[in-house]
C-alpha cells in the first residue's frame, strides 16, 4: 500500500505526520537511511515483542518441512 504523508517543522526538526494506518505504538522509533530514502521502524521493548512481530510472517515455523537438499554422490575412497 502506498500513500503520502505531510511534512512539517517542529522546533528545529522536521516531522512526518503519519496516516492512521501507519501509526506506531510507544513514543520512540528507530530511523535510518536506506539509499535515498529513510526507514522508520519500531523499537522493541524486549525480545518477546520482537518474536511477536515475527508472527506476522505467518504461523508456519521456518523450514517446517525440513531442508530439501540434493543427495550426495558416491565418492571413491583414496587407495581403492
Amino acid at each position: 500500500m502506498t500513500t503520502t504523508a505531510s511534512l512539517f517543522r517542529n522546533g528545529g526538526s522536521q516531522a512526518v505526520r503519519l496516516p492512521r494506518e501507519f501509526r506506531f505504538e510507544g513514543e520512540r522509533v528507530r530511523v535510518r537511511r536506506a539509499g535515498r530514502g529513510v526507514l522508520v521502524e519500531p523499537i522493541f521493548a524486549d525480545v518477546t515483542d520482537w518474536f511477536a512481530e515475527l508472527d506476522r510472517f505467518g504461523p508456519e515455523p521456518f523450514m517446517a518441512d525440513g531442508r530439501r537438499q540434493p543427495s550426495t554422490p558416491e565418492r571413491q575412497v583414496f587407495g581403492s
